[in-house]
């Protein structure tokens, strides 16, 4: 069983640190755009403008697959300023050979103002993860780093101090348990030479 719950472990955690260290790799080496694991990139919901569909604190997981098809009734994250947005599409219009989307909250009572075009959007909604995002957003703090990368390591450590101490606990046993039987042996063989004796004086 403990066994099964140190390899449960590493298979959680393998993932994770190998997924965060190309998330690292990738802001590092372009630290322009917003960092991605083969096309997918995770928001972290703030606001309520597109209840009842994604809720604060949710992270929106969206996917990089071109603009190309993007039609009305799509839910886009995009950059607005320093910020990414994730809003849908209500109207796409072509001005001059270029592309552009209206955009709006579904809980808002106005569409955005200004348009969004093809180079501004960052990926197309695909689904959410409830509550995921007030994680993530504690994961970014140096505490939540740090327990996130330290918990599943200590939980590792201490299964395995267990299993020593359990191990070391059986070795003493068997020891003694041997220890034991060879003094039964040693008792065994005294009472027959004893008895040996015995018929040898009669």
């Amino acid at each position: 069983m403990k066994k099964a719950i140190s390899i449960i472990i590493i298979i959680v955690l393998l993932p994770i640190l190998l997924i965060s260290g190309i998330i690292l790799v990738n802001s590092i080496i372009r630290p322009d755009e917003v960092p991605s694991f083969m096309g997918w990139k995770p928001f972290i919901v703030l606001s309520g403008s597109m209840e009842t569909e994604i809720y604060p604190g949710d992270l929106a997981m969206t996917k990089d697959v071109g603009t190309d098809n993007l039609k009305e009734g799509d839910v886009i994250a995009f950059r607005h300023g320093d910020v990414v947005i994730t809003h849908r599409i209500v109207k796409i219009l072509e001005e001059n050979g270029e592309t552009k989307y209206v955009t709006k909250g579904d809980n808002n009572n106005t569409e955005d103002v200004g348009y969004v075009t093809p180079g501004d959007v960052e990926g197309v909604y695909q689904f959410k993860i409830s509550k995921l995002g007030n994680l993530a957003m504690f994961m970014q703090t140096p505490t939540g780093m740090i327990a996130c990368l330290s918990i599943p390591l200590l939980l590792l450590v201490i299964v395995h101090m267990k299993e020593s101490a359990e191990d070391r606990q059986y070795l003493k046993e068997k020891a003694s348990k041997q220890r034991q039987m060879e003094q039964e042996i040693e008792e065994l063989k005294r009472k027959n030479e004893e008895l040996e004796k015995e018929k040898l004086n009669k």
